[in-house]
């Protein structure tokens, strides 16, 4: 019956979708442009959306529409992903479910909670381990496709398990972080339908002291020693304080955080390329300048801020007029100032990419997800 109804989708969507809706709890509504849902508030509308506040609901539409075989978007906090204008012809699939349970060293949340209230929820209850990730956008879910990392921590090396739906089989199981190919931004479920996440299990610290401090800025601003700890709740508000001031937390009467966080992912370069970046640098820029660079089992990585400021962009560029511009704190996220459109994005992350490319031979990649459009 469902694929059916299904298979006359562009005709009839309504009824079809109507009949999952009511089989599994989930709300239906056509029409909604999906810029209401991403933190750049850029993007069209879906052929329509359904929303699952909480799991059995996820896991029922997710199943019945993939046994339909027809397209979906599955939709979480849209903090890294660029839609295009004209939306994308598929169902979206909203998540929302947002429980958290708290244990006496852990922290489940399913994925549609949202991040930063996990992490408040973990220090207020005096565990440590999340305070360095304060503050960042979007839900729970998407922390271990993207790896999520801010000043020296990665949810990777917090992660005890991960719940997924194997959008092949249907089944729903748990998986060990080493199962995820786990990365710098990266993981085996980016750009990839074969599983959704469903829930995350991260390891905590129940004496309520962060994590070592790795970041120099944090650590300089805590007035505290590399690799120290200190008390979560402190560390937290620091690290909202820092992020607030580069235009990383949001704030809707402030278009400097209407962003997808960071843009561009910093450059990791593989010994033999790293002599020839330096070169180029040294070229541009003279002989003594001090290139910061951050060493790791994969290769070094260079700062993309860094890079884009030498190559010649600017705060705020290209300036006060522009629909799309970037960020006036923070060279690294390209913000909408309120009437931009998603060509006009992509025409400046083009722009910046191009730049930086022409100028020391290295090429950024873009750390939000495109749909139904590429930069």
């Amino acid at each position: 019956m469902l694929r059916a109804m299904f298979g006359r989708l562009p005709f009839d969507p309504v009824q079809a979708l109507s009949v999952i809706a009511a089989d599994f709890g989930a709300e239906l509504s056509e029409g909604v442009p999906l810029s209401r849902f991403t933190t750049l508030r850029l993007g069209g509308p879906g052929r329509a959306m359904l929303t699952c506040r909480d799991t059995d609901a996820l896991v029922g539409v997710v199943r019945a529409l993939d046994a339909a075989g027809t397209r979906t978007l599955v939709l979480g906090g849209g903090s890294n992903l660029v839609i295009a204008d004209e939306g994308v012809d598929a169902v979206v699939v909203r998540v929302a479910n947002d429980a958290i349970r708290l244990g006496p060293d852990s922290v489940l949340a399913e994925a549609g909670a949202v991040w930063d209230d996990v992490v408040a929820r973990t220090v207020e209850a005096g565990l440590g381990g999340l305070e360095c990730l304060s503050g960042i956008p979007g839900s729970a879910g998407a922390t271990p496709v993207q790896n999520v990392g801010a000043y020296g921590v990665e949810v990777g090396t917090l992660l005890r398990r991960v719940q997924l739906l194997d959008r092949g089989t249907g089944e729903v199981r748990w998986v060990t972080p080493d199962r995820l190919g786990l990365g710098y931004r990266t993981s085996v479920l980016k750009h990839s339908d074969a599983a959704l996440v469903l829930a995350v299990e991260l390891d905590l610290r129940p004496d309520g002291l962060s994590e070592p401090l790795r970041y120099r800025e944090l650590a300089n601003a805590m007035g505290a020693e590399e690799g120290e700890r200190r008390p979560a709740a402190k560390v937290r508000e620091v690290v909202l304080g820092l992020r607030a001031g580069k235009g990383m937390v949001l704030d809707a009467a402030d278009h400097d955080t209407w962003s997808a966080g960071s843009f561009f992912t910093n450059p990791v370069l593989p010994g033999d390329r790293l002599p020839t970046v330096l070169a180029a640098i040294a070229a541009r820029l003279g002989d003594d300048v001090r290139v910061p660079q951050f060493p790791g089992d994969a290769g070094t990585k260079l700062s993309a801020g860094w890079l884009i400021e030498r190559a010649g962009f600017t705060k705020g560029h290209p300036g006060p007029d522009a629909a799309a511009r970037l960020s006036t704190k923070h060279t690294l996220a390209l913000t909408n100032r309120g009437s931009a459109s998603t060509a006009d994005l992509l025409a400046l992350a083009r722009e910046v990419r191009d730049g930086v490319q022409d100028a020391f031979g290295v090429r950024l990649e873009p750390e939000p997800v495109t749909v139904g459009c590429a930069i």
